[in-house]
């Protein structure tokens, strides 16, 4: 009897640890790009450019270490660190455009690399989500102070950059000796088995 209890509670115990790393473990956006729409429209092209920067920027950063985050080709550029918050900062800009929310430079909190990648992605995929929805992206301006700029800006500037700086961080992983996952195809959106 005292046995049965024992493993009952043994038997309770892990499957409640199980459960809470489960929680802990969250998953974040763009393991894999999601499927495409049937249909075309500025709308979905907008978001699919978005949903590529997504995954991009999650195996850029995937596993990356503290040594590849110092890491930086030369004194005058950036640190693959600083580097990924410029793209954090681009995200800002990209989902304040859908949320029709101007930019500010209000200060934040300080975010650990881990913090700051699952909101960089979080914003990526908030921005997706409602360019896939959305009906006309010409309401989607870029806001600084009293500055509005059309959506036209928003593919040359903040999603273009923001891809060029991901290729950047994929380079400097791999000079720091930490290649990203190659089985990450970004022709497919899709992680090859």
């Amino acid at each position: 009897m005292k046995t049965n209890i024992a493993i009952l509670i043994v038997s309770f115990l892990s499957l409640n640890m199980i459960n809470s790393q489960g929680k802990m473990e969250e998953k974040l956006p763009y393991y894999e790009i999601p499927e495409y729409p049937e249909t075309y429209t500025a709308g979905t092209v907008a978001a699919r450019m978005v949903d590529g920067l997504g995954f991009r920027y999650y195996w850029a950063t995937e596993g990356l270490r503290d040594e590849d985050l110092a890491y930086k080709p030369s004194e005058e550029a950036r640190t693959t660190a600083e580097t990924i918050d410029h793209i954090y900062g681009l995200s800002k800009v990209i989902v304040n455009s859908t949320l029709m929310k101007p930019n500010s430079r209000a200060e934040e909190p300080e975010m650990s690399f881990a913090e700051k990648r699952k909101k960089t992605l979080e914003n990526i995929k908030t921005a997706a989500d409602i360019l896939r929805a959305s009906k006309d992206v010409s309401e989607f301006k870029i806001i600084f102070g009293t500055n509005e700029y059309p959506f036209w800006n928003q593919l040359n500037g903040p999603i273009a950059d923001a891809i060029w700086h991901c290729g950047q961080v994929i380079s400097f992983r791999r000079a720091s000796g930490n290649p990203y996952n190659s089985k990450a195809s970004v022709f497919s959106g899709k992680v090859k088995e």
